[in-house]
């Protein structure tokens, strides 16, 4: 059975402020084993035979985007972004539908340079099985604080039965997704996440599990982790 087009998306228009490793470069840029963090992550959605082509929601005026040096087969393209993840990722996708007629969106963060073959294989073979769409998640393992501000203290511990923490990628249908960002932002309420859009649209995404490799780089010593899982990634492939 044939893949129907999946355009993976990559939001990239942001500065990354609380990752200061070179300072005035934004961290999808920051390099690993001397890559941008962006090109990895890019390099790791086109590795997929499923995934028809790229689309990166850019900063207006990102210099850096044409420097890379991409060597896949893999069409990569770029649009420009929002002031917001949700409004970069609806721009990417009313790009991907015009150029590329995608029917599902494979959403990924610019800073997870580490995304496994594996997990990427699950999330497609079961969101694709549902109109609803899919995540990876883990569920969380660790004891939950809810805190109060100035100074942080614990207010309360906060039961974790159920709750998985979410991360990308995350894949729908495209229109799906795109009239979903639509309607919030329309209402002033933009989703922190793809799978919020959906969930306030009344859809159930299912929770694929993930992997714990799969980290998002948002601190200094992010960066030393991710570059030992990619240097363990290289010799396994």
């Amino acid at each position: 059975m044939p893949f129907p087009r999946i355009q993976a998306i990559v939001p990239a228009a942001g500065e990354g402020r609380r990752l200061a490793a070179r300072p005035g470069l934004p961290k999808q840029y920051q390099r690993i084993l001397g890559k941008p963090m962006l090109q990895w992550a890019i390099e790791r959605l086109a590795a997929h035979h499923a995934v028809a082509g790229v689309t990166v929601a850019l900063a207006p005026g990102d210099r850096e985007f044409a420097t890379l040096d991409l060597r896949i087969d893999c069409p990569v393209d770029g649009t420009e972004g929002g002031a917001t993840r949700a409004q970069s990722v609806l721009n990417a996708i009313v790009h991907a539908q015009r150029r590329h007629e995608a029917e599902w969106v494979l959403v990924h963060d610019a800073a997870r340079p580490c995304l496994g073959s594996g997990e990427l294989n699950r999330l497609l073979d079961e969101g694709l099985a549902s109109e609803h769409g899919a995540i990876l998640a883990l569920p969380v393992s660790d004891t939950l604080k809810r805190g109060e501000a100035d100074p942080p203290c614990i207010d309360a511990t906060v039961p974790r039965d159920g709750l998985w923490a979410a991360q990308t990628p995350q894949l729908f249908p495209a229109r799906a997704l795109r009239e979903a960002i639509e309607a919030l932002l329309e209402a002033g309420t933009p989703p922190t996440d793809e799978a919020g859009a959906m969930e306030a649209h009344g859809y159930r995404p299912r929770l694929v599990r993930g992997a714990t490799t799969n980290l998002k780089v948002t601190w200094p010593g992010d960066l030393v982790l991710a570059e030992a899982l990619l240097r363990r990634m290289e010799r396994l492939e």
